[in-house]
């Protein structure tokens, strides 16, 4: 990464995990929270992970902000690609897409299956070359992590995923990690994709690396549900 900073290479342990995943026993423990402006009371699974006192949730079960845009565009990549482009154009290269035209737009793109346990919404963009109409191969997809309501406020926004393309097919599963300015920076390479995650300083090392290391694909996310 192009950074000047004190950069600590630090492997991700692999968990193992059953059927489920990380989430396997995670049904015997609960966390309610108050979604929205209402008094709605919802429950998660949870599991321990991070440091004492720290949990995560399952990516499918909070609230995916614009899984709801109309149209929705499906197919191949190129025609979704294209179709987002061309209905949600705007002032941004930011382009607020649905976790299910992400995924057909970037086939190998990998999320994480935990979150942080605050984590209410998660905030999914394609990112674009504004020039060409294509995606921008240096980050071609943006998810933002919140704890309320989105874009109401930054010190909402926990953690940050962003994804590019890389050039070579060789994997660094092992993620480097870079310490910033109030937080952490993590960055790995999986099937042609560059992931780097951002978790701010309330959340630890620990549990970073574990939100990191839960990742698959995000087509396999969306077919668990």
């Amino acid at each position: 990464m192009r950074r000047v900073a004190l950069v600590v290479i630090l492997g991700l342990s692999v968990v193992g995990c059953g059927e489920a995943g990380l989430l396997d026993g995670a049904g015997k423990m609960t966390r309610s929270f108050v979604q929205g402006d209402t008094t709605t009371t919802v429950t998660l699974a949870s599991v321990d992970v991070g440091q004492p006192g720290e949990a995560a949730v399952g990516s499918v079960d909070v609230l995916w902000y614009n899984d709801q845009k109309e149209p929705q565009h499906h197919g191949s990549s190129e025609s979704v690609i294209a179709g987002v482009w061309n209905t949600r154009i705007g002032n941004s290269r930011f382009v607020q897409s649905s976790r299910s035209e992400i995924a057909d737009a970037l086939p190998s793109l990998q999320f994480p299956s935990l979150v942080p346990e605050q984590v209410r919404w998660v905030t999914s963009q394609l990112v674009y070359d504004q020039v060409t109409g294509t995606l921008d191969p240096d980050t071609s997809a943006a998810f933002g992590l919140w704890t309320t309501d989105p874009y109401q406020s930054d010190t909402g926004r926990v953690a940050v995923l962003r994804v590019g393309k890389v050039l070579d097919s060789d994997d660094r599963p092992e993620p480097v990690a870079i310490v910033v300015p109030d937080g952490l920076s993590l960055g790995w390479t999986a099937a042609g994709m560059r992931y780097e995650l951002f978790c701010r300083s309330e959340i630890s090392e620990e549990l970073c690396k574990a939100i990191a290391a839960s990742s698959t694909r995000l087509s396999a996310l969306l077919a668990s549900e």
